[in-house]
């Protein structure tokens, strides 16, 4: 049986180990002629922090833009990185980033904005980088452990080098 990769949704969390996992999605990318999809998703803020936030924070507009900023300030900062990460590639491996389709940021919780990206984008394979700490059960993260469980299609996990 061949397994075909045409699309490959990417997760960071915009740490160290995340560009390491870039790398790999990057690579099966060139290696299969697969479209990339970059997600980054930020922590949707709890019911606590939200009603700090109305409590100290009186002005209502400017309440409702720092939670809607919030994504589109991540969406810079993954730009931003990616910018950097294709600097450092040599020509060959930067006709990659013509591949890449689509770069979200979104405020959700991020097992599941991952799961529902996953499948809104037909993709073949997610890719995300372990938790700092490691990749052994107790430090995987929550969240890649939640993807794992609930998953319906391939799901690399890349550790620290």
């Amino acid at each position: 049986m061949v397994v075909d990769i045409r699309k490959i949704l990417y997760c960071t969390d915009l740490s160290q180990n995340a560009v390491f996992a870039f790398r790999y999605a990057v690579q099966l990318a060139k290696l299969t002629g697969a479209e990339i999809h970059i997600l980054h998703v930020v922590e949707e803020l709890s019911a606590d922090a939200k009603l700090a936030l109305q409590a100290y924070v009186m002005d209502g507009d400017m309440r409702d833009k720092t939670l809607r900023n919030r994504a589109n300030q991540a969406k810079a900062q993954l730009q931003e990185r990616l910018d950097t990460f294709w600097a450092e590639q040599d020509e060959e491996d930067r006709k990659v980033r013509d591949q890449i389709v689509s770069v979200d940021a979104y405020e959700a919780y991020p097992a599941e904005q991952i799961l529902k990206s996953a499948i809104e984008h037909h993709c073949d394979l997610v890719v995300m980088g372990a938790h700092e700490k490691g990749l052994s059960h107790n430090f995987l993260g929550s969240v890649a452990k939640s993807v794992l469980r609930r998953s319906r299609i391939p799901t690399l996990i890349v550790p620290l080098p």
